[in-house]
């Protein structure tokens, strides 16, 4: 069987936990309820040790294998935050908590990676050191980047990492995974307009910044379809426009909000140039001006070669179908912070017919947990195998 006869087990006790945080969710670093129960079961299991704090509220648990210390030492991580999205999935375990949800499947990486950490903690059929960790604030908060700085691999001697995320449109039991670039690099940049406001009736008093910010978005679509190379994918989005506040005035200022995404670093930086460069010249060509703050958010999450062709000969062990030929998705990820101190790979696993991720809609498919879970539990015995 795929799926290890212990983890399917167990799975309508996984089920209990992945319904129960979704009835709970927290946001950013505030997930101070779901750390406190993560960090409670990996005692009753038996955990070597249990850390807490880690990365200000993330959990760390070490489950050493039969022969005790020594031999490799793997990390497995899963995401624990929600989302500020008011729920409409009508489940009987929905949001109890007006204005939150489990929207990106959070609850049920958590929910798989405790499971595994049972089985693990129950079993010890590894000679190694598996590190089971728990992070925070992965929605837009660099929660990964903050457990790596408060000294996650050092602390622990992780020497390899893998991360997972469920994938709606994906059928359960397949994974995808690819090798190098598997997740966008992802920046955020504000262009702000400086016109001369004044009466609507009266235009040619003023310098129209409406007029002005919408060319430049219509300037900015330019960046990719003619200064990146068409085989490097790369993404310029502007998704929000302030500006004004009544019918018959002409503003002073407008203000453009925008993300980048990029899955190279010499991209990275041709995007920044030019968008600074477009935004100023365009303003000036209406007679405003325009300055631009540009910001680098999350870097590419890029899989190693070893741990990426390791972790898909796991998957076709545990689940139906395994794809290695997966474009780069234009999402971002902050495992990236954790795959950029040592190596590992970062998978995708399907998640059905679900809404997509971010949706109001979307639900984590409990039937995914034992594929998952086993996924998790194989890695840890085959990638330190009992001897």
């Amino acid at each position: 069987m795929p799926v290890i006869n212990r983890i399917a087990d167990l799975a309508d006790e996984v089920t209990a936990w992945r319904r129960d945080f979704h009835t709970h969710p927290e946001l950013m670093f505030d997930v101070h309820r779901t750390a406190r129960i993560v960090a409670e079961k990996l005692r009753s299991f038996g955990c070597d040790e249990v850390v807490t704090g880690i990365g200000r509220t993330g959990v760390v648990g070490v489950i050493r294998g039969a022969r005790g210390p020594g031999g490799r030492v793997v990390g497995l991580r899963a995401d624990m935050d929600a989302l500020p999205i008011t729920e409409a999935t009508g489940a009987a375990y929905a949001s109890a908590t007006p204005g939150l949800m489990h929207a990106c499947g959070h609850d049920g990486h958590t929910a798989m990676l405790l499971g595994a950490a049972k089985y693990l903690a129950e079993t010890r059929n590894f000679d190694g050191t598996a590190v089971v960790i728990f992070q925070p604030a992965e929605e837009g908060g660099g929660g990964g980047k903050e457990m790596v700085a408060d000294g996650l691999m050092d602390r622990f001697g992780i020497q390899e990492v893998y991360g997972m995320h469920n994938w709606p449109g994906t059928p359960v039991g397949d994974f995808a995974i690819r090798p190098g670039p598997m997740m966008a690099a992802a920046d955020r940049f504000t262009v702000t307009v400086e016109g001369k406001g004044g009466h609507a009736a009266q235009p040619n008093r003023c310098v129209d910044t409406l007029l002005v910010a919408c060319q430049i978005v219509v300037a900015l679509q330019s960046v990719v379809s003619r200064n990146t190379d068409p085989h490097d994918p790369a993404v310029l989005s502007v998704c929000s426009f302030r500006a004004g506040e009544t019918f018959n005035v002409i503003p002073q200022t407008a203000t453009l909000l925008g993300t980048v995404r990029t899955l190279q670093p010499h991209t990275q930086d041709l995007m920044e140039e030019r968008i600074k460069a477009v935004a100023t010249a365009t303003a000036a060509a209406y007679g405003a001006s325009a300055t631009v703050a540009y910001r680098r958010g999350y870097p590419v999450t890029f899989n190693h070669p070893e741990q990426t062709a390791f972790m898909a000969e796991i998957d076709r062990s545990v689940g139906r179908t395994v794809r290695t030929d997966i474009p780069p998705e234009m999402g971002a990820e902050d495992f990236s912070y954790m795959l950029l101190e040592r190596p590992g790979a970062y998978i995708f696993m399907g998640n059905g017919d679900s809404a997509s991720c971010h949706h109001p809609a979307y639900d984590f498919d409990d039937s995914a947990i034992p594929f998952g879970a086993s996924l998790w539990a194989r890695i840890v015995e085959q990638r330190m195998p009992a001897r």
